[in-house]
């Protein structure tokens, strides 16, 4: 496979799943829909499980701090803290805070 960087392949997932809302045929349309939602739910979770080890990979370098990572994805620091936790979605659901600080 050639060298593609990540925002490369990500953006042709976004097409393949737009080019899904064209298929012409409307029964065909309705089950390949179908079955992309399907599978969703658990690719989600693999997907979140990737990010958390690519994000802990990135803060095992050296000099590494959840803000200097954040800064490289673009994210804030909460979001990194999130996703190094495991969090996904709202705040709502995340635990009430514990006494213990956040290690940076």
């Amino acid at each position: 496979m050639a060298d593609v960087s990540g925002s490369e392949e990500a953006q042709r997932v976004f097409e393949a799943i737009d080019a899904l809302t064209e298929i012409a045929d409307p029964t065909e349309r309705a089950r390949a829909l179908g079955e992309v939602l399907k599978n969703l739910p658990g690719r989600n979770k693999k997907m979140r499980e990737a990010r958390q080890a690519a994000v802990k990979e990135l803060l095992s370098r050296e000099g590494a701090s959840y803000r200097t990572v954040g800064a490289d994805l673009g994210v804030g620091f909460s979001t990194v803290q999130d996703i190094v936790r495991g969090y996904s979605g709202s705040g709502k659901a995340r635990p009430k805070k514990s006494a213990e600080p956040d290690a940076e």
